[in-house]
């Protein structure tokens, strides 16, 4: 069984910073990539970034840099960077593991950040 934890997020006034982490657990093929979603109130969850176990990353067009996504393969760690927060950014973020050509995909429990004033 796989488990995710995340932790790092709360309240942060606009401009400010945030690290979030996404420790991984359990049975993980090597082969994996892993991802930060978030979702705002009364909308859908989007993928914020994301990053494969050969470094290769992608982020959506609303972050691109102000936030940045890495890992530590040795300790199964995923790590956003959130600088230059916006009111926007506002949401619960999941940490996001998945592998075997999306057969296993697994999710955190949530972390909130809010940017608000």
């Amino acid at each position: 069984q796989v488990q995710l934890v995340e932790s790092g997020g709360g309240l942060v006034q606009p401009g400010g910073s945030l690290r979030l982490s996404c420790a991984a657990s359990g049975s993980i093929f090597s082969i994996n990539v892993m991802g930060w979603y978030r979702q705002a109130p009364g909308k859908q969850r989007e993928l914020v970034a994301s990053v494969t176990s050969g470094g290769s990353t992608m982020y959506v067009d609303s972050v691109k840099g102000r936030f940045t996504i890495s890992r530590d393969n040795a300790k199964n760690t995923l790590y956003l960077q959130m600088n230059s927060l916006k009111v926007e950014d506002t949401a619960v973020y999941y940490c996001n593991l998945r592998f075997g050509a999306g057969k296993y995909n697994y999710w955190g429990q949530g972390t909130q950040v809010s940017v608000s004033s």
